[in-house]
């Protein structure tokens, strides 16, 4: 590495070394998800923003670092070797891309200094009871009434919905042509309307991570339609990218997963008087799976270069979800088999940050069923890996 880019390294390091204090790396070693515990990872967030840096992707004319790939890069390294929370990615890398590619000035003006200093967070409106994966069916619908839209409807796997105090959202406007049309990108505001109600949904992993959101006649102004009426589907797919590809590097916090197992491999004996790190099975695996990070994290550096929204792009973030998903299944079902049975304590009171219970067992492994539980799903959320194998083959093998 080059004298600059080590000089850079090192003032990342010594800024989170000063910065993030206990709290923030507790959350860091306590997160179970793509998501951290909210109220520490939105002060590490403001602690960024003070810095400028908590939109490392954002153009320099929007508040963004203006850092080339390789700063990025080491930015997100450093952050996984101290262990501080990744800001949450509904944001800073999903709504607020989008709206600085669709937005008019207004709503640039309007939204994206809070997105930046962490004043508002927003959740996702996509997914329905009954369009998931096949999102071009939602129902949710928005009839135009004088100057403002009346919405009707529902939206469910909200992330953090029960945090949020914005939220984006895809509704029906139109009925006419082919599904994907007739579909608006709205921007809500205000989620203390009263005909807004949000429930929080128990995972497997005991947490209340997702919601359910409940609509009722509930009216927003017309300047809430982020680009053009009937046409929010252009926005979902550009925002969809990011989602999939370019919010944060999966290759370095799957090394970080990696890491923590293999750590644990060198405690946990392998009923033989040696210990799992020097069993060959386990060994094979981990280097299997240490070869498809490093081929996700070259795919990676290729998309972070890559315009968004070219008709190049659209593909490969899809073909990033594939991958890195269906790699991160592996890593906790690797993770697992390491830990066997003291993983399957259900330890809510030790993962409250803060809470001072000491964990069961091996303070490494009691995140680790929650991790393997939560991410069962990532082959579905944000758009199923069969779906994304359908879009590479409709746009890429016709």
């Amino acid at each position: 590495m080059n004298t600059e880019l080590n000089t850079f390294r090192h003032q990342i390091r010594e800024f989170i070394e000063q910065h993030a204090d206990d709290e923030i790396l507790e959350a860091g070693r306590k997160t179970t998800s793509f998501f951290p515990p909210f109220d520490q990872v939105m002060k590490w967030h403001r602690i960024l923003h003070s810095q400028g840096w908590s939109a490392i992707r954002w153009p320099e004319e929007y508040g963004g670092t203006g850092w080339d790939v390789p700063r990025q890069l080491i930015f997100e390294e450093e952050c996984r070797r101290a262990g501080v929370p990744l800001l949450l990615p509904q944001s800073i890398s999903m709504v607020g891309p989008a709206i600085i590619h669709y937005g008019t000035d207004e709503q640039k003006r309007k939204h994206l200094p809070g997105i930046l200093s962490g004043e508002n967070f927003w959740a996702q409106g996509y997914s329905e009871p009954n369009a998931g994966s096949d999102l071009a069916s939602l129902k949710c619908r928005a009839e135009r009434d004088g100057d403002h839209y009346v919405i009707n409807g529902s939206k469910t796997w909200t992330t953090y919905a029960h945090h949020a105090n914005r939220l984006f959202l895809l509704v029906r406007t139109g009925g006419a042509g082919k599904p994907q049309q007739g579909i608006s990108f709205f921007l809500i505001e205000d989620l203390t309307d009263p005909g807004i109600e949000i429930r929080p949904i128990i995972g497997l992993d005991g947490v209340p991570e997702q919601c359910d959101v409940f609509f009722t006649n509930v009216r927003v102004p017309v300047d809430c339609c982020l680009g053009e009426e009937n046409d929010g589907w252009s926005v979902a797919k550009y925002l969809l990218e990011h989602e999939r590809g370019g919010g944060t590097s999966f290759a370095t916090t799957f090394r970080h997963e990696l890491a923590t197992i293999r750590r644990l491999a060198g405690r946990t004996g392998d009923g033989f008087g040696g210990f799992l790190a020097d069993d060959p099975v386990f060994q094979d695996r981990y280097v299997r799976l240490h070869l498809e990070v490093d081929t996700l994290e070259a795919t990676e550096e290729v998309f972070a270069a890559m315009e968004k929204g070219s008709p190049e792009s659209g593909p490969m973030s899809s073909m990033i979800k594939i991958t890195s998903m269906e790699t991160i299944q592996r890593i906790t079902e690797l993770a697992i088999d390491v830990a066997g049975t003291p993983s399957l304590a259900l330890q809510l009171a030790a993962l409250t940050v803060a809470s001072g219970v000491e964990p069961i067992g091996d303070d490494d492994a009691v995140t680790l069923m929650p991790k393997y539980l939560n991410n069962r799903a990532a082959s579905i959320f944000g758009g199923s890996n069969e779906i994304q194998r359908n879009i590479i083959a409709k746009t890429l093998l016709r």
